[in-house]
C-alpha cells in the first residue's frame, strides 16, 4: 500500500501478512480523496475511521494534512500496525481496540468525515445498521458525510439518508448525509 497524496507522498507501507484485512486499492482510494479533496480542507477535518485495518485510509488523511483521526478496529494486530506506523511517521492517529458496532453505540465522537469499510462477507443488513448507528447517534458534525466501502453485491441505496454512490473496480463507495432538518 501507498500514500497517493500529501507530506508522505509515494511512501510505501508494508502491513504484516498476518492481519486479517483488504486494504482499499490505490485507484479506489485515490479517486475517493479525488472526490473529498474538491469538498473538504482536509486541515480543518476531524475523522473517524472504522474497520481501519491497517490503517490505509487514516495514513492518507494524515499526509494530508488533517490533524484529528480515529482509527478504530476490533484486532489488535490492526491496532498495534496503526499505531507503531502513526508513531514512526508523526502521524497524528489515535488507534482504539474495540467491536465497531459497540463504538458507535457507546462511545463514538462527532466527525466531519466517517469511512466504514467492514468485512465484504457481512449481510446488507450489518452494513446498514453502520448508518442507522452513525445517524440515530447524531455522530457527524454539520456538512459531515459517512463513506460506506462495500462490495457490488451490497446494495445500500434503500438505507435511510443514502445520497449516491461511485463504484471503482469490485469495491463501491455509498455516501450518506443528513436529509431534512437535523435536530
Amino acid at each position: 500500500m501507498r500514500i497517493i497524496s500529501g507530506k508522505n507522498k509515494g511512501q510505501r507501507l508494508m502491513a504484516p501478512k498476518k492481519l486479517p484485512v483488504r486494504p482499499t486499492t490505490d485507484m479506489a482510494k485515490e479517486a475517493l480523496f479525488n472526490i473529498l479533496n474538491n469538498q473538504y480542507y482536509f486541515e480543518d477535518l476531524k475523522v473517524l475511521d472504522l474497520f481501519s485495518g491497517t490503517g490505509n485510509i487514516s495514513y492518507e488523511f494524515a499526509s494530508r494534512g488533517t490533524t484529528n483521526i480515529i482509527a478504530v478496529d476490533a484486532h489488535q494486530g490492526c491496532v498495534q500496525y496503526i499505531a507503531e506506523t502513526s508513531e514512526k511517521y508523526d502521524f497524528p492517529i489515535q488507534a482504539i481496540k474495540r467491536d465497531v458496532y459497540d463504538y458507535l453505540e457507546n462511545q463514538a465522537e462527532k466527525a466531519h468525515l466517517i469511512f466504514a469499510d467492514p468485512p465484504y462477507d457481512l449481510p446488507v443488513e450489518d452494513f446498514a445498521q453502520i448508518a442507522h448507528l452513525v445517524f440515530e447517534k447524531e455522530l457527524l458534525l454539520e456538512n459531515g458525510v459517512l463513506i460506506l466501502e462495500h462490495p457490488k453485491h451490497t446494495d445500500l441505496s434503500q438505507t435511510p439518508n443514502f445520497t449516491n454512490q461511485r463504484r471503482y473496480g469490485s469495491s463501491i463507495f455509498s455516501f450518506f448525509e443528513w436529509v431534512g432538518d437535523q435536530e
